[in-house]
């Protein structure tokens, strides 16, 4: 017997924990060391934590398809996901240029005007540096949520699978012009679609279509899109990756089922609160600390753990202080507007 609906979203949220973690870990010894102690500060290396990433957007697939499902009205949609990103990105990105600046980050520093147009979440469109390179996967998100809203809109939610099948047939004609002929197709459609990353979201919509009854007619169509969507990774970033794709999947899907219980532990449960902001804060103001940190001679062991710690309580603050008071102001704002109008005059 599945657990309950509530249940399995802890599940979900703490693998979106997890996943901040692992890319936490990632930055802060295998990219530390690449880019600011190609000595070795210290051997030790978590190489593989950038695949966290990957389970995000398997995640936001399941997450994103379920919010639609619940929504009425388009809007509904978009308020949800401004509460949900652009309260805390702000924070961040006002926090990490303050520290940054006041610390020093070699190579990473931005100007106050380039910090303003990142306020967009999709300034990359516009050339603009990041203030934290982690930002280049909001543009993704971003982009997912758009076409997504787009097909709920038209009222063709249904046909998601229908679009991904087409969507992955156009990978394969980018990838197949550039292996065979050495000819790059225009570089905007494949950013527009997301076709490097959209294999992933496709296996988190999937895992949702599988988990709801009500889209039991989606089921073949799922699978279809899914398993074409691991053999579009394999045949372009390699087997290896596809592997990482297959576990991954079923990873997510038996936390969807409630089947992780592990997952629900408070600790674990917390991370998976914490992690949006986690993820936002923790690259760059960490290297400026773990700088500071190596400069000052400490054990790279305790630096790591030291700097850990305080990014960990940095997003605590942020999810309690900002995002969760911001996402309940703009949503009640919302609510109440939306009954104002609903209301006879």
């Amino acid at each position: 017997m599945n657990a309950p609906s509530s249940q399995r979203l802890v599940e979900i949220d703490a693998l979106r924990g997890i996943a901040a973690l692992s890319v936490v870990l990632f930055h802060y010894t295998t990219q530390f060391k690449k880019l600011y102690s190609p000595g070795g500060w210290t051997d030790f290396e978590f190489t593989h934590g950038h695949l966290g990433v990957n389970l995000f957007f398997i995640i936001s697939g399941f997450v994103i398809f379920m919010t639609l499902e619940r929504t009425k009205v388009p809007m509904d949609f978009v308020v949800s996901r401004f509460s949900r990103l652009y309260p805390a990105y702000w924070f961040s990105v006002a926090c990490t240029f303050a520290i940054t600046h006041w610390l020093g980050l070699p190579g990473k520093l931005v100007d106050a005007g380039t910090a303003l147009a990142n306020g967009l979440m999709f300034h990359g469109f516009f050339k603009v540096p990041h203030v934290d390179g982690v930002y280049w996967t909001l543009e993704v998100e971003l982009l997912f949520y758009a076409g997504m809203l787009i097909l709920f809109s038209m009222g063709k939610l249904r046909y998601v699978f229908h679009v991904a099948l087409l969507l992955l047939v156009l990978r394969w004609i980018y990838f197949f012009f550039e292996k065979q002929y050495g000819i790059d197709l225009p570089f905007i459609v494949l950013r527009i679609f997301i076709l490097r990353n959209l294999p992933w979201f496709i296996i988190g919509l999937a895992i949702y279509t599988h988990t709801q009854p009500k889209l039991k007619d989606l089921g073949r169509m799922a699978v279809l899109a899914a398993v074409l969507a691991v053999g579009t990774i394999a045949v372009v970033e390699g087997l290896l990756m596809a592997g990482v794709a297959g576990a991954l999947w079923a990873l997510v899907l038996l936390a969807a089922q409630g089947r992780l219980t592990f997952l629900r532990l408070p600790t674990v449960a917390w991370l998976g609160a914490i992690s949006y902001p986690l993820y936002l804060l923790h690259e760059n103001i960490g290297w400026s600390l773990l700088l500071k940190a190596q400069a000052a001679g400490w054990n790279p062991w305790l630096a790591i753990l030291v700097v850990l710690a305080g990014v960990l309580a940095l997003s605590h603050f942020t999810t309690q202080w900002v995002e969760q008071p911001a996402m309940r102001a703009v949503r009640g704002a919302w609510k109440r507007r939306s009954a104002a109008a609903a209301s006879p005059s």
